[in-house]
């Protein structure tokens, strides 16, 4: 692998008012000040627009932090950003999210994460100082494989999600790009990623405001569903040492390029059992005071069948990453979920 030094370096982030995204900026500015941080974010309103502001807010504190609001659908606009800064890592975290909103929404997913990352791609082939493309896959890629845990060895052609079906395509499209251009790139796997000032669409933020709202909770598959829970601040700590270290460019025996390509997976290598998740959830809400403490939770769930898209486990095997980095996630969920839980109670006071 090659080194790549964030010092002095301009890296771009997309998806940067994004949960990871937000994170990640932060993680780089504490890793060396001595950096220039590009985001772009559509800011669109597929959940809560307040929670995007929140978190950009938190970004302007750096004075290197430059924020482009825009959509990387617009290759106009991404061809501009990059002949203007020229940035030697670029980390693609804009994507259209989430399982259940791609059945009745698709064509937000093939405008970000098929043609806005055709259009990152595209960028860095004509950008001459690129050293490392990052880029957001997700464990959705295993589809409902029977063996567990995931590796990135097991074969992924049988999406039950368009979702899935555009993260796989991003894997593709990297392969295709690193084989032709030489572009260094590694596709991260990330598995149900929370913490503060996560998502609203997952299920922890989902469950916390319809609780607080006293409503009733579905608990799908009937709760024999299990996570691979992951904290953001692990999953951003395995990026920024994946954008440090890019695959190696070197010519396979008929001259020509092997692809300076990788992906890994960023779990924690702990499935929890959803019932579990909410038993957790609910101690460390009514601990935080967002719920009272004489609260019945038995009165509001309500398990359900398994929803289209869904699968019913999601496990990382984590240990390439362990491998070749030296990392794997090892924060608790009762500890992540506090923390989640004291955020909220903080945000929405």
């Amino acid at each position: 692998m090659s080194t790549v030094t964030l010092e002095n370096k301009t890296i771009l982030v997309t998806g940067a008012a994004g949960f990871i995204g937000s994170n990640l900026v932060k993680r780089i500015y504490q890793e060396t000040s001595s950096v220039t941080v590009i985001g772009i974010d559509n800011m669109n309103d597929y959940y809560d627009v307040a929670l995007k502001d929140f978190r950009l807010n938190e970004l302007t504190k750096y004075p290197t932090f430059t924020f482009i609001k825009g959509n990387i659908a617009d290759k106009a606009l991404i061809t501009e950003v990059f002949e203007k800064y020229k940035p030697s890592v670029v980390v693609n975290l804009a994507a259209q999210a989430g399982v259940r909103y791609s059945i009745t929404n698709p064509d937000a997913y093939v405008e970000s994460n098929l043609v806005g990352f055709f259009n990152i791609l595209e960028a860095c082939r004509h950008c001459e100082n690129l050293e490392h493309l990052v880029y957001a896959s997700s464990s959705s890629v295993y589809g409902s494989n029977k063996k567990v845990p995931y590796s990135t060895e097991d074969k992924v052609d049988n999406p039950v999600s368009l979702y899935a079906a555009t993260k796989k395509s991003n894997e593709l499209m990297a392969h295709a790009y690193s084989k032709l251009y030489n572009i260094p790139s590694t596709g991260l796997r990330f598995f149900t990623v929370y913490g503060p000032a996560g998502r609203p669409d997952m299920a922890y933020f989902g469950f916390t405001n319809k609780l607080r709202n006293n409503e009733t909770i579905k608990i799908f598959n009937y709760g024999n569903c299990k996570r691979d829970f992951t904290y953001v601040d692990d999953i951003v700590e395995g990026v920024v040492r994946v954008m440090k270290k890019a695959p190696d460019k070197k010519n396979g025996e008929d001259g020509l390029p092997i692809p300076p390509y990788a992906v890994y997976n960023i779990g924690n290598q702990n499935p929890e059992n959803l019932l579990d998740f909410v038993q957790i959830l609910s101690e460390e809400l009514v601990r935080a005071g967002v719920l009272p403490e004489d609260y019945d939770f038995e009165a509001h769930k309500e398990l359900v069948p398994m929803q289209p898209g869904d699968v019913p486990v999601t496990y990382a095997d984590t240990s390439a990453l362990e491998r070749d980095f030296g990392y794997k996630p090892s924060t608790s969920l009762r500890d992540g979920l506090r923390k989640f839980a004291e955020w909220y109670a903080e945000f929405y006071r």
